[in-house]
């Protein structure tokens, strides 16, 4: 069986609308009802006369000239301002190629949050598309996931918040809107969150973001003649981007450096090592660091997945380079970029070939380097196949007729659909099996989980950490334990889905809800009446209730054209209205005991 291109999208193309946006205006957009999709821009795909310049270089790589690496913002604290905005970059010679960014104009800032701090999220939509936000790898309530439930429109606030449980580790944010993950994920839309926390600061370890602590977030993309980027009917990418940079390098100091490694691509993988191959080592993976470093040459990262590394440069001189590089040529078609071929959905310059990410200029020690490696890390308390209560297997199928979409259990993704139901604070035991004609990766929201095994060998150390994402092979079966803590219900469950973003677009993906075991009939109660206090108001507003025992689940803040401008999960104290125009609003309040919605009116001075 072979793989099958990526389905044509619902989203028609509009050539004029093309044209005008390739000439650097912005451009206009229609949404339907439940602002869930657009028409989008269509390019012919075509190879620049660089590709043949490639083709005549065999396996090697033509470099171009090397541009310093960005490296994003880093933000602090415990509340964070983030607006998602249509942008244009200049990531090659000609036009500018439309993009999207977070604060910026591709990517968006490093966040640095502290574990146990409750952290609040102000998240503006500023684009011409609905979209979301997902927090990747962070347990949390649903209500406050990201995922493709909580759809964000043009011009509409967003303020989740949650207490953050999780160990100090790199984890990120991305958009999630079913069906359009792939698109914004290539303009640009994501960003890093690095945790820390008390016994990640007792360790020797690099932590000056920018000099010996760096973020490396990698992905590709393919360019059509007009330099717009390419992404439907297309699963890779033909150029390296290194934190948004192409053709990318940046000075380390000759020291112990640590890489915080993303592979924040749409399909491909990464097989990284450095071209002295020069050993260096694993530190933590996605949700949290290791008990021990974990010595190699060769690390394979694939779609969602983090590593943080360790490489001791101390030994090079000034001004000694190297490379980091993906090994990526003589792997097996079910490697994510391993195709052979060069054009095509499944084809890329790319392609099975060996590529630097990274060219590494060795520049002078800090004040106070790192040196030396820890020999120890964290103390980890592990879960084991034995503390699973309850099992689950998952099988990874096409459906009928052949090359259907990829899925689970050979049911696409249904919105409306509860796939499975998981009993709060209950350890299950999860097994995957792909029995199919291409790898995967895996990913489940809220929770950090233990592979405890692969039925194609030993799980590789650098693996036996907490993880949330984790690479299945074809004809493989991986099965991981995790302890569900989180609350999730039908309004917003959680998900589990391929990262890959074609994948997950076309239907690769279910969901799950947990929640207390039921007890009996449930008890009948009058709809809670809630009023808002001061009204008219100028700042803040307040909702009370006659019903004491009355929890707020959502308020969504509706002007008066019937535009959403607001939407606040669980909202605690005041809501804040000042940044709203004076006019009247409505809010729409729905009940956390039974989800019962009621809609009262205040005015905006």
């Amino acid at each position: 069986m072979q793989r099958k291109p990526a389905q044509q999208s619902k989203h028609m193309s509009n050539k004029d609308e093309y044209e005008r946006a390739a000439k650097k205006s912005q451009p206009k957009r229609t949404f339907p009802q439940r602002l869930t999709s657009k028409q989008s821009m269509s390019v012919q795909t075509t190879r620049p006369i660089f590709a043949a310049l490639l083709m005549l270089c065999g396996k090697t790589t033509v470099q171009a000239q090397y541009q310093t690496m960005r490296i994003p913002q880093a933000l602090y604290g415990k509340e964070f301002k983030l607006t998602l905005k249509d942008s244009f970059r200049q990531l090659r010679t000609g036009n500018q190629t439309i993009t999207s960014g977070i604060n910026g104009d591709f990517w968006g800032p490093t966040l640095f949050i502290n574990k146990g701090d409750t952290v609040r999220m102000d998240v503006l939509n500023k684009l011409n598309d609905s979209t979301t936000l997902h927090w990747h790898g962070f347990h949390l309530p649903a209500v406050m996931d990201g995922g493709p439930h909580q759809v964000i429109p043009p011009n509409t606030r967003w303020k989740p918040y949650w207490k953050v449980t999780n160990q100090a580790s790199t984890y990120w944010y991305h958009p999630h809107l079913h069906e359009m993950t792939q698109e914004h994920m290539t303009k640009g839309l994501g960003g890093l969150i690095i945790v820390r926390d008390s016994m990640e600061a007792t360790l020797a370890l690099p932590r000056t973001y920018g000099t010996d602590d760096i973020p490396l977030v990698l992905t590709s993309r393919r360019y059509d003649a007009a330099n717009q980027f390419v992404y439907k009917n297309s699963a890779y990418g033909d150029y390296l981007l290194s934190n948004g940079t192409p053709n990318a390098t940046f000075t380390l100091p000759r020291q112990m450096v640590r890489l915080r490694i993303l592979n924040a691509d749409i399909e491909r993988g990464y097989n990284l090592g450095f071209s002295d191959n020069r050993t260096f080592y694993v530190i933590g993976n996605d949700g949290g660091l290791l008990e021990a470093p974990v010595s190699l040459t060769r690390l394979p990262v694939y779609v969602g997945e983090r590593y943080e590394i360790l490489v001791d440069l101390s030994g090079l001189a000034e001004g000694n380079t190297l490379d980091l590089k993906a090994y990526n040529s003589g792997r097996s078609n079910s490697f994510p970029g391993g195709e052979p071929g060069t054009s095509g959905v499944f084809g890329s310059l790319l392609n099975n070939t060996d590529f630097s990410v990274l060219h590494i200029i060795v520049g002078a020690r800090t004040s106070n380097p790192i040196l030396n490696l820890p020999t120890t890390l964290v103390k980890q308390t592990y879960l084991k196949a034995g503390d699973a209560t309850n099992t689950r297997t998952l099988n990874v199928t096409n459906g009928q007729p052949a090359n259907s979409p990829f899925r689970f259990d050979n049911k696409l993704f249904d919105i409306k659909f509860i796939n499975h139901q998981v009993i709060r604070n209950t350890v299950e035991k999860w097994s995957v099996t792909n029995n199919n004609v291409f790898g995967h990766c895996f990913h489940i929201h809220d929770v950090q989980f233990k592979i405890v095994s692969r039925s194609s060998g030993p799980i590789a150390a650098y693996e036996t950490g907490w993880k949330d994402a984790f690479f299945i092979s074809r004809n493989e079966t991986v099965a991981f334990v995790a302890r569900f803590s989180d609350e999730a219900d039908p309004q917003h469950p959680f998900m589990y889905h391929c990262h890959f973003g074609n994948h997950e677009d076309e239907g690769m993906m279910a969901q799950f809800v947990v929640a207390e075991p039921t007890q009996g009939t449930a008890e009948q109660h009058t709809p809670a009446k809630f009023q808002a206090y001061p009204n008219p108001a100028n700042d803040k507003i307040y909702l009370t209730s006659e019903d004491p025992s009355s929890q707020i689940y959502y308020v969504n803040v509706v002007n008066a054209a019937g535009k959403t401008v607001m939407m606040l999960p669980q909202p605690q104290a005041g809501i804040e209205v000042s940044n709203l125009a004076p006019g009247v609003y409505f809010l729409h309040i729905t009940n956390q005991r039974d989800k019962h919605q009621s809609v009262i009116t205040f005015l905006k001075r």
